[in-house]
Order: structure tokens, then sequence, then C-alpha cells
């Protein structure tokens, strides 16, 4: 069975990971008409709040908020229902946070009207082996840590996983084909990887099994962010452009 969200049409989602406000609003209105998610990260939010949210939802489009939540279980189940009260699609929480922590947001988000999807953020795409093993003291091979990470999000009611392309396969192998997985690190042959370690091209990463692809500086750092963008989709097969009908 195919994992899809309710009117998905492409794969991307466009990272907002700009300073303020009227920079991803003129990213959003040149977007819209052809992708459906933006992603709103730490750096926006903390600068322009919920109204870039309002904003967003109210161009027609959908919300990933991608702000992490890792606390103590009642703060993150506060924050997760006060995002769904925002009408955000999809959020975040760090797996490393616990059981407990990620049981607290999947009751919040389930018992919300709007119901976002949960995202359960693994390791991240700019730590590898080497951080790891050194720096975070963890013994773990990086494939096992984020399967077990993911085997613990999916017990405790999480809907779904953020994920490097690299491990994209090997939950696939452990989780199977319902979880939904978002994958960051995407860069297209033609974008240089800079800080990010674990990347693959778009192509890779649906080949692999990503359900969506976080796209951010190859669009919107582009001389052309629309150009770009559609770019990407071609080189995904999605000749019509994607976006809504």
């Amino acid at each position: 069975m195919k994992r899809t969200l309710k009117g998905k049409e492409n794969p991307i989602i466009v990272a907002l990971d700009v300073p303020t406000w009227p920079e991803a609003e003129s990213l959003v209105v040149q977007l819209s008409p052809i992708v459906d998610f933006f992603k709103i990260g730490m750096e926006l939010f903390t600068a322009a709040g919920p109204a870039a949210v309002e904003a967003v939802k109210a161009a027609g489009s959908r919300v990933f908020l991608d702000l992490k939540y890792h606390d103590i279980p009642n703060t993150v189940r506060g924050a997760v229902a006060a995002a769904a009260r925002l009408r955000v699609d999809m959020l975040t929480v760090h797996t490393s946070g616990g059981a407990l922590m990620m049981r607290a947001a999947a009751e919040a988000a389930g018992s919300a009207p709007h119901q976002p999807i949960l995202l359960g953020v693994t390791v991240l795409t700019s730590i590898d082996a080497q951080i790891l093993h050194r720096e975070l003291r963890i013994e773990e091979e990086l494939n096992d840590q984020v399967a077990h990470l993911g085997e613990m999000a999916v017990a405790n009611g999480i809907n779904g996983l953020v994920a490097s392309p690299l491990e994209i396969a090997h939950l696939r192998q452990v989780l199977g084909d319902e979880v939904i997985i978002v994958t960051p690190g995407i860069r297209p042959a033609w974008e240089k990887p800079k800080d990010q370690r674990r990347v693959a091209t778009p192509q890779e990463a649906i080949a692999l099994g990503a359900d969506y692809l976080v796209v951010g500086r190859p669009i919107t750092a582009a001389p052309d962010p629309r150009e770009a963008a559609m770019r990407i989709l071609a080189e995904l097969g999605e000749t019509n452009g994607g976006g809504r009908k």
C-alpha cells in the first residue's frame, strides 16, 4: 500500500530556512503553485512565530513544522497540542527523548481536532559514524542506531520518521512499507552537499523508499527557485510539474 498523505501531489517539501518572513513569503508565492508542502523550522519560527504557519496555511499550502521537540513528556505534550491548534500537517519530535516523551506527543496529537502527522527525528544528517562514536559516545553502528530509534518511535505512536537517504532501505526492511519516511539531505547532482554528510539525489532517495523529500538550498538559494523546483520534479518524472490540479 502506497504511503501518502491526503492530497499529496508530489514528494517535495520546500524548507523555508530563511531568517525573515518577507523572504519566506516570496518563496511561498513563487512555489505554492507547484509544491504542496513547506517546512517551517527553528530559524523562521523564532523570527516570525505562529504567524508564519498561519500565512502558509492561508496560501493553501501544507505546513511541516520542524521544531524537533525534545523535552520532558509534559512539556512536549503541551507543545504538540499547541502545534495542532495551528493546524500544522506534520511536526517533529526527537526520538532520543525516549518512549514516554513520544507517547505523550502521540496522545496530544491523537486528541486534537486537526491531527498532525508525527515524525520522529532519528540521527541528524550532519552526523556521521565518526561523530556518533567519538563525540556522542554511542557505540551502535549508525544504521542500527537509526533502526532502534525508529522501532521505538513506531511502538509509541509516532507515524513516521525523518532519516537520511542512507538509512531508508534498512528502515524499510525493519519497519515495512506503512511508516512514512521524510528524507532531508537531498542534493541534486548539480548541487554540492555543503554541511550535510549523508546525502542522496532526489531520484536515489525515492528509489530507496522515501515518501517525502525535504529540499532547501538547492531551491531556495537558486537564482530562480521556481525553475530549480521544476528541474527537480522533472528529474523525478513529474513531467506535468506536480502541484495542485
